[in-house]
């Protein structure tokens, strides 16, 4: 069976995307930031919790204060992407679950009154959130350089609350001159899938 989605679409998003390392000076306006978390907030989480929390890094100000916090070798990508954005996990995520998932508003209560149980629960449907949200990039026409490099607590500490948890940081924009590493390998279809 072949896929629905045209071929190039398909390149777009999966087969030629690679993570960009530079990138040109083009601006990333708030008009293209909309359209795709128009398009990916649609994609699915448990209980339609949605906790991913976005930061976008757009002043000199901004930058300078995240940019010592970057693992050395992605400092200079980041102090010159013309759009940074940090992404996170909102561990308060349950307080939204009444409008979110109006059919059974107590779910908020049964199942995220503890603390843990929230910060797992966010962790997990944010990174998910933020995978929708790199490919929304893509579809954009644009190129993310997503990262884990950096140090977390310094990046919570300085743009976020005890609430919100750091799960990466996302360059943001159009490839720049030798922007790409060589595709590393990937498994093969019998490496990953089982059947049982």
């Amino acid at each position: 069976m072949s896929l629905v989605l045209d071929p190039a679409a398909q390149d777009l998003l999966f087969r030629e995307a690679r993570t960009a390392n530079t990138f040109t000076d083009e601006p990333v306006t708030e008009e293209q930031v909309q359209a795709i978390y128009d398009l990916v907030k649609y994609g699915p989480t448990a209980f339609n919790q949605t906790p991913l929390r976005v930061v976008l890094v757009r002043s000199a100000e901004a930058r300078e204060r995240l940019v010592p916090h970057m693992a050395e070798g992605n400092r200079p990508k980041t102090a010159t992407a013309p759009l940074v954005a940090i992404l996170a996990a909102d561990n308060e995520f349950h307080h939204e679950l009444p409008a979110l998932f109006p059919h059974f508003p107590q779910a908020k209560d049964v199942f995220f009154a503890e603390r843990p149980a929230r910060e797992q629960a966010a962790g997990m449907n944010a990174a998910l959130q933020a995978a929708y949200f790199i490919v929304g990039i893509r579809a954009a026409g644009l190129s993310a350089g997503p990262m884990t490099g950096f140090d977390f607590a310094g990046v919570q500490k300085e743009f976020l609350d005890d609430d919100h948890t750091p799960l990466m940081v996302v360059n943001i924009g159009k490839p720049g001159d030798d922007a790409w590493f060589p595709r590393s390998p990937r498994l093969a279809y019998d490496e990953v899938i089982t059947t049982v």
